[in-house]
C-alpha cells in the first residue's frame, strides 16, 4: 500500500482538476426530467480518460445515450471490502440570460471555474479523475479495490443512472460496502472557526401527486363540488402543516457536537430536550440542522381547467416530500389526513431513507483527511435535506457518504450555487479536494 504520508499530487493533477471541470460543464448533460438528456458524450470523455490512466471502463445504458461509466481499481489487499465512488454526469436546466457568463462556457476567470456543474456535480467528478490519473502516474494503488461510478439521470428519477446499474449490474459492485459521494466536506464558515459538514444520512425522497375529483360545468353557476377548490384546499393544508420534531442518530450527532463547538450546555439525549431551541442558539450553523429535524412537504406544482369560463371536472398538484430515517409512517398518515376525502394522492417518486454510522472508522478516516488538510477545521455530521445515488446504491448494501471536499474562500454561498445562477467553485477548493480525496482513497 502507498505510503499516505507522501502525496502523488502534483502540478499536472492540480492543472488537470481545473481543465476537467471546465471541460466537462462546457459539455451540456441538462436533464429535465423528460428523457432528453444525453449524458455519452460526457461519459465518454471521462470513460477516455479513465481508460488513459489504465483502467478498463465500462459504458452502459438502458436508454441509448443516457450513458453510465463504471470502472475498478485493484488494491493491494484482496480481503478488503471494497470502496465506491460516484458522481453524476448530468446537470439541471439553467437560461443563459439569467447568468454573468455562459452556463455551459466552463470559463475559468479570476480564480474560478463558472457553469452549470461547477459544484453540482462535475467538480467531484473532476477530483476523482485527478486523483486516478496522478495514481496512474506515480504506480499507486489503494489498500481496498475502490469502483468508480459516473452516472446518468441523477437530477430527475435515477431510472436511466444508478438505479439502473443497481438492479441490472449489481456484480460491477462486488465487495463494495460503502461509498463516498457529493454534498459533504464542504467549508461552513461560522463566527470563530470553521465547520466541514460530513454526510452521514439523507431525508428519503417522496414526490406525490395529488388528483382532485369533482364535478364539470359553467363557471357562472353555483358548484359545491369544484375540483380546483378542493385542491387548493388541500394544498394550503399541506403547505401550512407544522411537522413535529423527529431526531433521527444522525442529527443528534451533529446537534450533540454543534452544541459543544458553541459552548452550549445540553444534553441531546435528556427527555424533553428541546431541539428547536438549541438551534435557535447555534446562529448560520442552524442552516446544517434546521431542515433535517423533521418531515417535510412542499407543494411545487399545479394544473387545472382549459378555459376560464368552464369549472374542470378534475385538478392536479405535485408536492415535492422528504421523509427522515423512521418517520415514514408517519408521512404516509399525516398526508391522507391533510388531503382529505375529496383528494388522492399517490408517490409519483419515492426513495428510501438513510443513514450511515457516524462512529464508524470510516467516519474518523474522513475527519482525519479533511482535517489534515485544515488543522483548525471542524468536522461535524450532517444529514442531507435532499437525497443523492446513494439512495439507489444502497440495495446493494452500500452504506453512503457525502465527501466531496472544498476549502470555500469567506462568503462563498455554497448552498446557493446548487441549481442556482452563476454556478461557479474557485481553483483553490478544487486543489484542496483533490489533496484530501486523495488522502482519504489511500487511506480508508
Amino acid at each position: 500500500m502507498a505510503d499516505v504520508t507522501t502525496t502523488p499530487v502534483d502540478a499536472q493533477a492540480l492543472d488537470e482538476v481545473v481543465t476537467f471541470t471546465s471541460e466537462l460543464i462546457r459539455i451540456d448533460t441538462t436533464n429535465r426530467g423528460a428523457g432528453d438528456c444525453r449524458e455519452r458524450p460526457a461519459a465518454e470523455y471521462v470513460a477516455e480518460r479513465l481508460a488513459a490512466a489504465g483502467l478498463e471502463p465500462a459504458l452502459l445504458e438502458r436508454t441509448p445515450g443516457r450513458t453510465n461509466v463504471v470502472a475498478r481499481i485493484e488494491g493491494d489487499d484482496p480481503s478488503a471490502d471494497a470502496l465506491l465512488v460516484h458522481g453524476h454526469l448530468d446537470v439541471v436546466p439553467a437560461e443563459p440570460a439569467d447568468w454573468t457568463v455562459h452556463p455551459f462556457s466552463g470559463e475559468v476567470r479570476d480564480g474560478v471555474v463558472w457553469g452549470r456543474g461547477a459544484v453540482d456535480m462535475k467538480n467531484m467528478d473532476a477530483m476523482v479523475l485527478a486523483v486516478v490519473r496522478a495514481w496512474a502516474r506515480h504506480g499507486i494503488r489503494p489498500r481496498r479495490d475502490i469502483v468508480i461510478a459516473y452516472t446518468a439521470d441523477e437530477e430527475a428519477s435515477a431510472i436511466d443512472g444508478s438505479g439502473y446499474l443497481a438492479d441490472s449490474h449489481p456484480g460491477l459492485f462486488e465487495g463494495c460496502t460503502e461509498g463516498i459521494s457529493e454534498s459533504g466536506a464542504f467549508s461552513f464558515p461560522v463566527p470563530g472557526m470553521t465547520l466541514y459538514p460530513i454526510a452521514a444520512g439523507e431525508r428519503g425522497t417522496a414526490w406525490l401527486k395529488l388528483t382532485a375529483r369533482g364535478t364539470a360545468g359553467h363557471g357562472s353557476k353555483v358548484n359545491r363540488a369544484n375540483a380546483v377548490t378542493r385542491l387548493a384546499a388541500a394544498i394550503a393544508r399541506i403547505g401550512e402543516h407544522e411537522w413535529p420534531v423527529r431526531l433521527t442518530p444522525t442529527v443528534r450527532a451533529a446537534l450533540a457536537e454543534l452544541a459543544v463547538l458553541h459552548g452550549i450546555d445540553t444534553d441531546v439525549h435528556a427527555p424533553g430536550f428541546d431541539a428547536d431551541a438549541l438551534i435557535a442558539k447555534l446562529g448560520p450553523a442552524a442552516a446544517l440542522v434546521e431542515p433535517t429535524v423533521r418531515n417535510s412537504a412542499n407543494p411545487t406544482m399545479l394544473a387545472a381547467g382549459y378555459k376560464i369560463n368552464v369549472i374542470p371536472g378534475q385538478a392536479t398538484a405535485y408536492v415535492d416530500g422528504r421523509m427522515l430515517p423512521g418517520a415514514e409512517d408517519e408521512f404516509i398518515a399525516t398526508m391522507d389526513r391533510l388531503t382529505g376525502p375529496d383528494v388522492d394522492w399517490e408517490f409519483h417518486h419515492r426513495e428510501v431513507p438513510l443513514q450511515a454510522p457516524v462512529d464508524s472508522p470510516t467516519f474518523a478516516r474522513l475527519r482525519a483527511a479533511v482535517e489534515r488538510f485544515d488543522p483548525d477545521g471542524r468536522t461535524v455530521p450532517y444529514c442531507m435535506p435532499g437525497g443523492t445515488d446513494a439512495k439507489q446504491f444502497s440495495r446493494l448494501g452500500i452504506t453512503g457518504y457525502g465527501f466531496s471536499p472544498l476549502k470555500l474562500p469567506p462568503g462563498f454561498d455554497y448552498a446557493a450555487m446548487f441549481h442556482g445562477v452563476d454556478e461557479r467553485v474557485p481553483v483553490e477548493a478544487l486543489h484542496f479536494g483533490v489533496h484530501v480525496l486523495d488522502h482519504y482513497l489511500r487511506s480508508a
